[in-house]
């Protein structure tokens, strides 16, 4: 989760690293610090707090020099205190080390380091990273050898069990920055003379497009002549040049006051480009151009399982309705953090599904893993090209949302739900369960579908900064959908709670009577998705349902605020206050559904004061279980 920049080339180093961790905070932001190597050896300055701490102490005690490492940071081990903020050093203090990931045995190793006469001052996991590799190197200086820093950390992380994405420096080797990676992301940037070293690709975005996506066991040693690449054996590898098409703009906030309203406004551009080049509206067909698997694969499969976390969990509860309701293949959804624990039934006819934005999230990938084992083929929707786990996928439908800062998703959310959809299409073309107009109806839906976005959020936005300034107090939030719409529910609920920090609940409508009715008060706000497919029989029926559930809330005095469709007229006679969205097919709605709830969360925590872009304990790629 941690944000980790490294700089080697002829710029000041300190601007290049703290632009690149300006652009990671999201990742971590309880502490920052800063190691630089120059004429006058290794210079560490550290902070707790934001990152704005550390330029405070940089501005009052500068450094330079002609290589670095730089760390914000989001706590595991150890309080976010200026003592356990990163970089972390050795006892002789020439060996620093930033780490994003966690040591699982770093107890046991930390014990018997003490047992040697290793002295410890911090809380952290990463402290022993530190003393392994000083350990390695004085072990070779005894028997007369002069071990190289990188072979001191390839036995130093050979010792390590958990995820680590660690970078190291050495003032005994100037000029010479270490990477490895077992877990978390770790990519390095190739520019003119200059090379990086980076947890995640904004960070060094805006230097160079050019990009190595380290793997797991993968080593990387930058020096002013070039880059090497390893394995933890030593052996030489070759990893494919990756160039990404993200223009560097996009990450930055282009006039919106936080990340997360600019990347809520972006949502009908994300879902274009995760549309394009993927659809013919002469033959109705879906193309997914990037799939190993083929149309008998798909024709033979038996079900879909599908793994995500949090936010691509609810997609993916969507997507199961989408999948199901067009592709007539029975879907089973799993929180990817609780798959491999359930030891599942092995099918190799059935299809994995992995649903991430970062592509590097550690559960997921533990759930591919396990579905791989167990003889399954696997498909990955991602935001980032090239992620470990699109690496490892027999198949990929990239979502195009481009980089998304603010921790809470939204545009990477809209384009999850668009691939799905394409694939649910896909899937019941080549199982023929739906017929070449049916196929050719729902695809010209869908090319509708970013500007009926772009209508909601020209018409939504002052509704719900208005509902804010009536709600902001409120301590509790609950939140409807039946159907399709009850992810889309549940999704609300957590937008609400991440930034807001607002005690929120997603619910089935269908399940009020059964207790959920008894915390209806005339303080209760309740989020009602209301929205129907005029045309769909289904969606009627689940309409007037939810309409009853409206009611009951109504006579108990709670609040109601509904999502509705532009043209309905009955929703303004039961409700408090209504948000309107466009008509659209039934599988498509949860698109509009999602919007104002985005909207109306972002809204509440302005008004309440709260870090919209970085809220409380969470960070943006979770990247260690």
């Amino acid at each position: 989760m941690c944000g980790i920049v490294g700089y080697i080339g002829p710029k000041p180093v300190v601007p290049v690293i703290l632009e690149g961790l300006r652009r990671l905070e999201y990742r971590g932001y309880d502490s920052a610090g800063i190691a630089v190597g120059g004429s006058r050896g290794l210079e560490l300055r550290r902070a707790p707090g934001k990152l704005r701490k550390l330029e405070e102490v940089l501005h009052e005690r500068p450094v330079e020099g002609t290589y670095g490492i730089g760390h914000t940071r989001w706590a595991t081990h150890g309080r976010p205190t200026e003592e356990n903020a990163h970089p972390h050093r050795d006892c002789t203090g020439r060996i620093v080390v930033v780490h994003n990931g966690i040591v699982e045995n770093y107890l046991a190793l930390k014990q018997e380091l003490i047992a040697e006469g290793h002295k410890f001052i911090t809380e952290t996991d990463t402290e022993i990273i530190a003393h392994l590799i000083e350990q390695e190197m004085a072990s070779a200086a005894q028997t007369g050898k002069n071990m190289v820093l990188e072979e001191s950390v390839r036995r130093a992380v050979r010792r390590l069990t958990g995820a680590f994405a660690l970078v190291v420096i050495c003032a005994d080797e100037p000029n010479k920055i270490v990477a490895a990676r077992f877990g978390p992301p770790a990519v390095i940037g190739l520019g003119e003379g200059e090379y990086f070293v980076a947890s995640d690709v904004p960070g060094i975005l805006h230097h160079t497009r050019n990009l190595y996506f380290l793997a797991d066991g993968d080593m990387a040693v930058l020096t002013p002549e070039g880059v090497r690449l390893t394995d933890f054996e030593g052996n030489h590898i070759e990893r494919p040049v990756q160039r990404i098409l993200w223009d560097p703009i996009q990450a930055e906030k282009g006039g919106y006051k936080h990340f997360m309203l600019k990347e809520i406004f972006e949502q009908p551009r994300a879902i274009r480009d995760t549309t394009l080049g993927r659809i013919s509206l002469d033959t109705g067909k879906v193309f997914l151009s990037e799939m190993k698997l083929t149309e008998e694969d798909f024709r033979r499969a038996t079900r879909i399982h599908i793994a995500a976390c949090g936010t691509s969990w609810h997609a993916a509860t969507a997507g199961k309705f989408m999948i199901e309701r067009l592709a007539r293949l029975p879907v089973e959804v799993d929180y990817a953090s609780e798959y491999r624990y359930r030891d599942p039934i092995a099918d190799p006819n059935a299809l994995g599904l992995l649903i991430t934005q970062s592509g590097e999230t550690a559960d997921t990938l533990a759930a591919q893993r396990e579905m791989i084992a167990k003889g399954s083929r696997t498909i990955a929707i991602c935001n980032v090209v090239g992620a470990m786990i699109t690496r490892e996928a027999h198949g990929v439908i990239y979502t195009h949302a481009g980089p998304e800062i603010g921790v809470a998703s939204t545009k990477a959310f809209t384009a999850q739900l668009v691939a799905l959809f394409l694939f649910a299409v896909h899937l019941a073309q080549s199982r023929g369960t739906i017929s070449a107009d049916e196929s050719r109806a729902l695809l010209e839906e869908l090319t509708l579908l970013p500007g009926k976005v772009e209508e909601v959020l020209r018409t939504i936005d002052g509704p719900c900064e208005q509902l804010a300034r009536t709600y902001s107090t409120a301590s509790d939030f609950l939140f409807l959908g039946r159907g399709i719409h009850y992810p889309i529910a549940l999704e609300g609920a957590l937008k609400l709670k991440e930034i807001s920090y607002i005690h929120a609940e997603g619910y089935p409508a269908g399940e009020m009577k059964h207790g959920p009715n008894a915390l209806i008060d005339e303080k209760l706000p309740v989020v009602v998705l209301a929205t129907q497919d005029r045309s769909n029989r289904d969606s009627r029926l689940r309409y007037e349902k939810t309409l009853s559930n409206i009611q009951e809330v109504t006579a108990r005095s709670g609040k109601v605020i509904a999502v509705a469709v532009r043209e309905d007229e009955e929703i303004p006679h039961v409700a408090d206050h209504v948000l309107y969205v466009p008509q659209a097919p039934e599988l498509l709605l949860p698109v509009l559904d999602v919007i104002p709830l985005q909207l109306l969360a972002y809204h509440i925590a302005v008004r309440r004061g709260c870090d919209v872009d970085q809220p409380r304990n969470l960070a943006k790629s979770v990247t260690v279980e």
